[in-house]
C-alpha cells in the first residue's frame, strides 16, 4: 500500500482520501485552512492525519486536489520537498465559460505544473475524468471505474497504477505527460455532456473491452 498526501480539503480531496483509506493506504490531508484539513482528517477516521501547510508532505505520493489556478504555486512553494515524490495532478484547467482550456497552445495543465515542480519530482496526470461523488462511491457491481493516467516516468506511473488498483479501480496508461491535454479535453467534453445531453453527473467514462 501507499502513503498519500492530499493537498486540498474539498470534495475531490475527501472522495479520494476516503477511497484511499478503504484501500489500506495511509492518508495525510494538507490545507491552507488548517482547521478545515483537521476536520476532514477527523471525519475520515483512523489512518488519516492532518498535515501542516508549508511543511514537507509525508506521503510518497502527493495529490494536488486544489483548483488548477493555484496548483503551480503549491508545487513552487514545496520546492525540493517534492524531490523523489510522485505528484498526481487531478486538476482541470477549464475556462470560466466551460468552452475551452486556459493552458497555452500545445501544453496541458499537468505540463505547466511539471514546469513549476522541482526537477526531481515526477508529475503524473490521473483522476481528472471522475466526478467527486462517482469517485467516492467507487466501482459498482460489474462496473469498474477507469482511471486514465499520463506521465513521462514509467516508474512513477507504475506507482500510481498500484495506488489506483488499491482503490479497486482500473488504471489505463495513455502515454507520456503530453497526453494530459487530451485527458483535460475529455473532462471538458464531460462538462459538455452535462450541459447538453446527459443533464447530470452520475456517470463515468471508461473503456469496454470487446471479445
Amino acid at each position: 500500500m501507499s502513503s498519500i498526501s492530499i493537498v486540498g480539503a474539498g470534495n475531490m480531496a475527501a472522495a479520494l482520501a476516503g477511497r484511499a483509506l478503504a484501500g489500506g493506504n495511509s492518508v495525510e490531508v494538507i490545507g491552507r485552512d488548517s482547521a478545515r484539513a483537521g476536520e476532514l482528517a477527523a471525519a475520515l477516521g483512523a489512518g488519516a492525519t492532518a498535515g501542516t501547510a508549508g511543511a514537507a508532505p509525508a506521503g510518497d505520493i502527493v495529490v494536488l486536489a486544489v483548483p488548477y489556478t493555484g496548483a503551480a504555486a503549491v508545487v513552487r512553494e514545496y520546492g525540493d520537498a517534492l524531490r523523489g515524490k510522485v505528484v498526481v495532478d487531478i486538476t482541470n484547467p477549464v475556462s470560466a465559460d466551460f468552452q475551452g482550456l486556459v493552458t497555452p497552445d500545445g501544453s496541458s495543465g499537468a505540463q505547466e505544473i511539471a514546469k513549476a515542480a522541482d526537477d526531481g519530482a515526477y508529475v503524473v496526470k490521473a483522476f481528472n475524468t471522475l466526478f467527486s461523488h462517482v469517485l467516492a462511491a467507487g466501482p459498482g457491481e460489474e462496473r469498474p471505474l477507469d482511471v486514465f493516467i499520463a506521465g513521462d516516468d514509467s516508474g512513477a506511473k507504475a506507482r500510481v497504477s498500484e495506488f489506483v488498483e488499491s482503490l479497486e479501480m482500473r488504471p489505463l496508461d495513455t502515454g507520456n505527460l503530453a497526453m494530459a491535454r487530451a485527458l483535460e479535453n475529455v473532462a471538458l467534453m464531460q462538462l459538455g455532456l452535462v450541459a447538453h445531453s446527459v443533464k447530470h453527473t452520475d456517470f463515468s467514462l471508461g473503456v469496454s473491452m470487446l471479445g
